[in-house]
């Protein structure tokens, strides 16, 4: 039961972080739709840089709850 609970737990998370990934693309993510695609180098900024910690917080996630499926077997 809390087996099956953890896969559905990474499933949903593996699909956020591969939406998180794809936000971050270079050239297609925010700062091109914002910037217009110039190829400057520029800090992460606003809501660049809170999309790259969520990914950074659920990459953790979906590394532990591995962890924890290695662990429950």
């Amino acid at each position: 039961m809390i087996r099956n609970g953890i896969l559905i737990f990474q499933i949903i998370l593996a699909v956020i972080l591969v939406f998180l990934i794809i936000l971050q693309s270079k050239g297609t993510g925010l700062s091109s739709s914002i910037m217009g695609g110039l190829n400057l180098y520029s800090t992460k900024r606003g809501v660049e840089k809170v999309i790259f910690y969520l990914t950074i917080a659920v990459s953790f996630l979906f590394f532990l709850t591995s962890i924890g499926l290695l662990a429950i077997k």
